[in-house]
């Protein structure tokens, strides 16, 4: 926790000292599919935002949820994650982007009353890209390999496209 809140004063700072036309911060919320391992496909949503130290480099965090009934079994699959994102800002139109981020991972499911749940961790890798609508809001379309590892076992055949609004500040 010490770090982290020691990252984030060194980050304001570094955001602070720039002067050139990027984003310092950027915000997005969007509709996310999920495909898990298995043949689960469920629904959800994201929700993510990222402080940019320079044109290029950026910190990510991230909070996706996705839920699936099926025969009356619900299932619910929620990844918190964070890591490092890089942007391309070479054209105006457009940005696209690369990251990596790690973090955990909640899955439950119940049928009849019953329910089970596990904790594990989850790592995303993917990108996308911002088709920039102005300055300050884009487009976002964007995909992800997840690897989740929870109770022993891991399940790295999972895949999730988020699509929504940036808003960038």
């Amino acid at each position: 926790m010490v770090v982290a809140c020691f990252l984030g004063l060194l980050a304001g700072s570094a955001m602070a000292a720039e002067s050139e036309s990027y984003p310092k911060a950027e915000f997005f919320g969007g509709y996310q599919y999920t495909r898990l391992e298995g043949g689960v496909n469920a629904n959800g949503f994201d929700i993510s935002g990222a402080g940019n130290f320079n044109n290029y480099f950026g910190i990510a965090a991230d909070f996706g949820a996705s839920y699936k009934t099926e025969s009356g079994v619900k299932f619910n699959n929620y990844t918190y994650t964070f890591g490092p994102q890089l942007s391309l800002r070479a054209n105006k139109a457009y940005t696209p982007f690369v990251h990596a981020l790690i973090g955990g991972d909640r899955a439950t499911a119940s049928f009849g009353g019953v329910s089970a749940s596990g904790n594990g961790m989850a790592v995303l890798a993917g990108g996308g890209v911002d088709i920039n609508i102005n300055q300050y809001m884009a487009f976002r379309g964007s995909a992800d390999w997840m690897l989740l590892h929870s109770n022993g076992s891991s399940s790295s055949k999972n895949f999730r496209m988020p699509i929504g609004i940036v808003f960038k500040f």
